[in-house]
């Protein structure tokens, strides 16, 4: 485990509240390296069951719970106010909500594409939209994004459509943020994880990663340490705490949104 310590770091993560979820198992990270969290989700019920374990762990102060849909602009602009209130900052924005419905085109229903659409791409950017000012003024932030591998964008209706959008959304917020002060940087696991979004999907359960993979990587990306690391995505599975970060930085890092695969500008 990390040994990075962020005291005195507020984090939002939306998504926080599945049991063995991302969000849960992000959170629980960032709580013990000392900083303080927001969770947000839509289920009050799983916010309230992932505080009371968080406190355990961090102290009653360690956590605050909002209940909020990020894909409604007012929710999200109330969060990051209530955040902002209630843990006294914000510093760190995790965009890891999100859902997989599966279906090929022609059984998709329409009203599936757009709430899954609104989710996984329209909910993190009015988070960041909510977030990014306040970042911005104080000249210190992060945003995570939390999207997918090239292959599943390209293999699941509407999941991978889904996610390649965030993960575009996230390389043209990276040149828009470039030398605020504020990073934007996009975090996978590196395959299927172990989560509810993957039940009844036809998975081995021993091949799956967990959860907690997201751990070690998620509490560098939010500290001081990780200052001007920017535009980058980085694959949690190859995240290695034994090596120094520069040749961890080198196996599992690489710019956000495969830019190298695109065609040169004259091109276009």
């Amino acid at each position: 485990m990390s040994d990075i310590r962020l005291d005195g770091k507020v984090a939002l993560i939306t998504g926080a509240g599945s049991r063995g979820g991302l969000g849960r198992a992000m959170t629980s990270a960032l709580v013990k390296a000392g900083a303080r969290v927001a969770m947000v989700d839509v289920d009050a019920a799983s916010l309230d069951d992932g505080a009371a374990e968080m406190r355990q762990a961090g102290g009653n102060d360690c956590v605050t719970t909002i209940v909020a849909d990020a894909t409604v602009f007012a929710d999200a602009e109330r969060a990051v106010r209530q955040t902002i209130d209630s843990l006294g900052g914000l510093q760190v924005l995790i965009n890891n909500a999100g859902i997989n419905p599966r279906f090929s085109f022609w059984e998709l229903p329409p009203d599936a594409w757009i709430k899954t659409i609104a989710v996984n791409v329209t909910g993190p950017f009015l988070m960041a939209k909510a977030a990014a000012p306040h970042l911005r003024q104080q000249g210190w932030g992060r945003i995570v994004g939390v999207t997918t591998s090239l292959d599943t964008m390209l293999a699941t209706m509407p999941y991978g459509p889904s996610k390649a959008g965030h993960e575009a959304f996230m390389s043209v917020l990276a040149k828009e943020l470039e030398g605020t002060g504020v990073t934007a940087n996009v975090l996978v696991p590196g395959g299927a994880v172990d989560t509810a979004m993957t039940q009844g999907l036809g998975y081995d359960a021993n091949a799956l990663l967990r959860p907690e993979v997201m751990q070690d990587p998620i509490v560098w990306l939010a500290s001081n340490e990780s200052d001007g690391f920017h535009g980058q995505r980085i694959i949690a599975r190859r995240w290695d705490e034994s090596l120094p970060i520069d040749k961890r930085l080198e196996a599992c890092a690489a710019p956000i949104a495969w830019p190298q695969l695109g065609r040169p500008s004259q091109e276009r």
